[in-house]
This record gives structure tokens, C-alpha cells and sequence, in this order.
């Protein structure tokens, strides 16, 4: 299916990054069960944050691991949904499994204080976005494809640009909230606006933009990387990415930018319907309790809006 078939098991699997996964997911478990007393004011964590957890982890995996990853170093569609998966879906579950105890003891270490002019909310944001973009131009994409060190590397600063973005809008703890409400709402426009030029250039470029995805042998030097073999067997055997392709290069490349789109606005509007009706519903509940409020309290000036 695919051309799935044509790969063995430690292509399509990755057994040793998924030994990693469930190395950290068996960590966490330790964390939060008989370890949990190391932590300051830690508490039961309820099964759906452990869900959360473990969910995240799936699509991670699975992303950067599984059969989606190969798919993505074989049509450029796949390669987006997988992006998509890794830093828009996975690292929100995984951050909101991690329990209120454990993000508190991480951010005593210094030198996380030391970098949290990172996480404010435009820095976050342009940081993320920025990295994103710059990622998807041409040149630079090529680049990270052809050189495994630089490409690991890229995709781990991704997934740490993408937490400092989520923590704006995801952070459990009161006392490191930068914004609330409406600052949220206007933190998640701000993400759909920045993310949108680079779409725009995917979708609407008039030629495949990727060599990797159009070019044999610059393809089969990047698929060296994810899988066993010789390049040039591959460009052999198979004469480039068109022999697994649905849909010429240009309007997978298309289908690839309109689906990161979708699947953005999807999940941020999703977020912004939720920030909305709770700040909604906190701003009816003060009005709500200023109504009840006997008269002469309210001209002794004894109630003060937050």
C-alpha cells in the first residue's frame, strides 16, 4: 500500500526510536507513580493526563518513526501531515499529561529561569513560526533534507520552538501566566497569521519547489537517510519518487500546503472556541456576581474589577 511494501520492518517501524519512545513514556510513569513523592506538592495525576500523555507520544512516534515518517520522505503531502502531527498535535497532549508538580520542579532549574524571556508569548510565536517558514523555503528544506545531523537537529528545535508556543496557551500554573483572555485569543490569531505566508508559497507556486520530492538523485540521497540500503539501489530499483507518488509533484506539493493549512486552523480555531467560552463565561460570572451585589456595597467601592 503506498509503496509501503516495497521496505523492510526497520524502515517502516523504526525499532530503536521506538525503543526511546517507550523508554520516556515508562520514565514518565515512574515520575508520576513512585517516584511522584520527590516533588513538592505532588498529587495523583488522573488517568486522562495520562492518556493525554501516552496519546501525544503515539503521534509522535508515529510522525517521526513510523510508517507516516517513510511516507513522508516519499510524497511531500505526507510530509506536512507529519509536521502537523509532531508540533501541532503531539506536543500539546504531551505537555498537558505532564502534571502541575513536575512543570513546577523543571522550572526551578536555573537555567530554564534563564531562558524565559523564550516563552513570551511574541517571542514564542515569531520563534516557532519563523523556524517553520525558514524550514520550508526551497533551498534551505533541500539542505536539511540531504544532511541527517542538521535535519535531526532542525526538527528538535522545532519541537522545542513549538512547546515555548503552546506554553502561552496550554500553561497549567497561575503564577507563570503571561497573558489570559483576550490576550489569548489575539496569541492565536497572531499563530494563524504567521503560519500562513509559507502555506501560501506551497500552495500557490507554479513548479515543484523541493528537490527531494522531484529530482531522483537528490531524492535518493535524502532517502539514505531514513532507510537501509544504497541510494543508488534505490534510484534503481524504484527511478525516483514519481514510482510512489498518487499525484504529480506539483499538486501533491499543493495538497501538502492545504492540508498543514487545514489541520492549523483546524486545531486553532478549536482552541480559540475554547479560550473564548471560558473567557466568556468568566466575564458573565463577574457581571453576574457585581449584579448581586447589594447596592451599598457596590457605592462603598468595595468591589474591584480584575
Amino acid at each position: 500500500m503506498l509503496g509501503l511494501e516495497y521496505f523492510s520492518f526497520i524502515d517502516l517501524w523504526s525499532p530503536l526510536f521506538l525503543a526511546v519512545m517507550l523508554l520516556l513514556v515508562a520514565g514518565y510513569f515512574v515520575l508520576i507513580g513512585p517516584l511522584a513523592g520527590w516533588f513538592p506538592g505532588s498529587t495523583s495525576v488522573p488517568l486522562w493526563r495520562r492518556g493525554l500523555f501516552v496519546c501525544g507520544m503515539i503521534f509522535l512516534y508515529l510522525a517521526q518513526g513510523g510508517p507516516l515518517s517513510l511516507l513522508g520522505h516519499l510524497m511531500f503531502s505526507f510530509h506536512m501531515v507529519s509536521m502537523a502531527l509532531s508540533y501541532l498535535v503531539a506536543v500539546p497532549l504531551i505537555m498537558l499529561g505532564i502534571p502541575d508538580f513536575i512543570w513546577r520542579a523543571a522550572l526551578r532549574v536555573n537555567p530554564l529561569q534563564r531562558l524565559s524571556f523564550l516563552a513570551r508569548p511574541i517571542v514564542a510565536a515569531l520563534l516557532f513560526n519563523g523556524l517553520f517558514s525558514l524550514y520550508h523555503i526551497p533551498v534551505v528544506h533541500d539542505y536539511v533534507m540531504l544532511h541527517f545531523a542538521v535535519h535531526r537537529s532542525y526538527y528538535a528545535v522545532l519541537f522545542l520552538t513549538s512547546a515555548l508556543m503552546w506554553w502561552t496557551l496550554i500553561n497549567p500554573l497561575p503564577e507563570h501566566r503571561m497573558v489570559d483572555g483576550l490576550g489569548k485569543i489575539g496569541f492565536i490569531f497572531l499563530n494563524m497569521v504567521l503560519l500562513t505566508p509559507a502555506c501560501g508559497l506551497i500552495i500557490f507556486a507554479d513548479h515543484p519547489l523541493y528537490a527531494t520530492y522531484s529530482d531522483p538523485d537528490t531524492w535518493a540521497r535524502a532517502m539514505g537517510y531514513c532507510v537501509a540500503g544504497n541510494p543508488a539501489a534505490l534510484l534503481q530499483a524504484f527511478g525516483g519518487p514519481t514510482f510512489f507518488g498518487l499525484m504529480s509533484p506539483k499538486v501533491d506539493q499543493q495538497v501538502g500546503g492545504i492540508a498543514m493549512k487545514f489541520i492549523q486552523e483546524f486545531i486553532f480555531a478549536s482552541m480559540l472556541a475554547y479560550v473564548f467560552y471560558h473567557w466568556y463565561k468568566k466575564e458573565n460570572g463577574q457581571e453576574d456576581a457585581e449584579a448581586s451585589m447589594p447596592s451599598s456595597e457596590m457605592e462603598g467601592g468595595s468591589l474591584t474589577r480584575v
